[in-house]
């Protein structure tokens, strides 16, 4: 079964999210952003093995330590889509407008696309391409758990910002309706910021997207 933790990182508080097979105990990390250390510390806390990086989209608070992690633990790094490979060119110019430590720039070992799934131990999740808050998001669903990784295009209550570079307001919206409304009401889902909760509260409650 996948089993996850959030582990908010970055004075962004980004939620990173490791994911892993409660069967092997291996385990992805969606999202280091940064605070290296103490991703780690959890993962070795909780017993498990990092044996790839998932990436949602390239924003600095998400993607800032991905480079380090790599090299560090020679593991893959997997997404997002090929539209945000102009964030990850300028992941270190990101990282000096923000006031983050220095991210390296790095190549993504395998990109993502709609329709896609990855897999870790004995678990396999589907891959939604949902741009709008930048051209190459991607979110992550567990069909088994009911639960979907959705990093900035969806929040508790709000929505991704869609006034960076190559954000679309419409096509944000429709990613939420078309990509995400589809995987049922009662999926639970993690965002890259606050608290998770639930499409169908969204759809009621959501005054960016509610009555959708």
């Amino acid at each position: 079964m996948l089993k996850y933790l959030t582990v908010p990182v970055t004075p962004f508080e980004q939620n990173c999210s490791l994911v892993w097979c409660s069967d092997t105990l291996d385990a992805a990390v969606i999202d280091p952003g940064g605070d290296l250390d103490r991703i780690q510390a959890a993962a070795k806390k909780l017993g498990i093995t990092l044996k790839a990086i998932w990436l949602t989209h390239a924003h600095i608070d998400h993607a800032g330590g991905t480079g380090v992690l790599a090299r560090t633990l020679s593991i893959p790094i997997i997404g997002p889509h090929e539209g945000d490979q102009f964030w990850i060119d300028g992941l270190a110019e990101q990282s000096a407008r923000f006031g983050f430590a220095h991210a390296e720039c790095f190549t993504p070992d395998q990109w993502l696309h709609d329709g896609d799934t990855v897999a870790i131990g004995k678990c396999t999740l589907q891959v939604r391409h949902c741009p709008g808050h930048t051209p190459g998001h991607v979110v992550f669903y567990s069909p088994d758990i009911q639960r979907a990784f959705v990093g900035d295009v969806l929040f508790a209550g709000s929505i991704g910002r869609t006034d960076f570079p190559q954000g679309d307001h419409a096509t944000l919206i429709n990613s939420i309706t078309q990509r995400l409304w589809p995987m049922g009401n009662d999926t639970v889902f993690i965002p890259g910021h606050g608290p998770e909760s639930t499409f169908g509260r969204e759809r009621q409650t959501n005054p960016y997207v509610g009555g959708t």
